[in-house]
């Protein structure tokens, strides 16, 4: 294996955002470990890395037994909670622009003693409140913008304005008609131009039930368990059940005790790792691995991501200096048992710039700067 530096590129941005009393910042602390104030200030974020569990990452490290282990990771902003009717004012949108995706946590636990500000739990009722005011929110924006790029055709008549002015009618028209932005199949140019709004309906949306304790048989039970049929269906959105004072219990525990918890109510897998995967899913990001005595990591990039660019995560200078690629799929490696018997056998591939990385793929980058 060759030896490099890493400067690496940003880990994927998600920001948790919601109603008040959901929950939502315990949510972020099982994610990141990191406990935000209790009271924070309309338009305060926090940043938490949560670390992406990989089984693969784990095996490939007993394989090489590195000086270090380095996982994918998912940055995740946690956003004070927002009351009913002031979505619009109190988004901090210089945070949500740097966000690739959104996480709106639904409350779906009981507890008289934090009163639900509506009188009763309806997950699905919170989510389409929220939904309004965000499309409100990016009417708002578009209605502006719409009004002076309309002025400025008028006057200078040119066709890179009239081209912005037609993206942002249809924006609107889709708004109007309550349609999130993230339901409209924009072509990629136009979806490029839309970029700088900020508009909110526009990213993908994770909605996270936090539910009761009573409901942990039916965490994985889908979105309909929860009436949250609707946005499973919609583009761009993923749903997600979990039970974050549950998982609080559990992270109290030992490794074993954890499992053993885990399987008495039911539950199969930790909340965190579905919603991560459920995160994953919603961006289209995969992962790959680079492997070697001094490090193991995985790399996250968006699938369909070509060889040379996939470099470009680890350093920019493999990706300007790229020469090929050396890559073995992860269960070849694994079945082989190293990389030189999947030279031996035929497993591992000499790759171009051009070759789509698949997940899972571990690549060692040939390069010359």
């Amino acid at each position: 294996m060759l030896a490099f530096s890493t400067e690496g590129r940003s880990a994927m941005r998600i920001a948790l955002f919601g109603f008040p009393m959901t929950g939502k910042s315990t949510i972020f602390t099982l994610l990141t470990g990191v406990t935000p104030p209790a009271h924070a200030a309309p338009g305060e974020a926090h940043v938490g890395i949560a670390r992406v569990p990989d089984d693969r990452l784990e095996r490939l490290a007993e394989m090489y037994r590195p000086e270090k282990t380095t996982p994918a990771t998912v940055e995740y902003i946690d956003l004070a909670g927002v009351e009913k009717g002031e979505a619009a004012d109190v988004l901090p949108l210089d945070r949500l622009r740097t966000a690739e995706a959104l996480a709106h946590v639904v409350r779906g636990f009981r507890d008289e003693s934090v009163p639900h500000v509506e009188g009763s739990i309806d997950p699905a009722r919170d989510w389409e409140t929220m939904e309004t005011e965000l499309l409100l929110a990016d009417h708002t924006i578009a209605e502006r913008r719409v009004r002076k790029l309309e002025e400025l055709v008028r006057k200078a008549h040119r066709d890179e304005e009239r081209h912005e002015l037609e993206i942002l009618k249809k924006c609107l028209g889709s708004l109007e008609r309550g349609e999130p932005l993230r339901n409209v199949d924009f072509p990629e140019g136009d979806r490029r131009a839309l970029r700088g709004f900020t508009f909110l309906t526009l990213k993908p949306l994770l909605v996270v039930v936090n539910a009761d304790e009573s409901d942990a048989a039916r965490l994985s039970g889908g979105a309909e368990s929860f009436g949250l049929g609707v946005p499973a269906g919609r583009p761009a959105t993923e749903v997600v059940a979990m039970s974050a004072k549950i998982e609080s219990e559990i992270a109290q525990l030992d490794r074993a005790d954890a499992d053993a918890f885990r399987s008495d109510l039911g539950i199969q897998e930790p909340a965190i790792d579905r919603i991560i995967r459920a995160s994953y899913h919603l961006l289209g990001s995969i992962s790959f691995f680079t492997v070697g005595q001094d490090e193991c990591r995985a790399w996250t990039i968006a699938r369909g991501t070509a060889a040379q660019r996939a470099a470009g995560a680890i350093h920019s200078d493999i990706e300007r200096g790229f020469i090929r690629a050396e890559a073995v799929a992860y269960d070849d490696l694994q079945s082989a048992g190293s990389w030189a018997a999947c030279r031996d056998v035929g497993s591992l591939r000499l790759e171009g710039k051009d070759y789509v990385v698949r997940d899972g793929d571990v690549i060692n980058f040939r390069f010359n700067v």
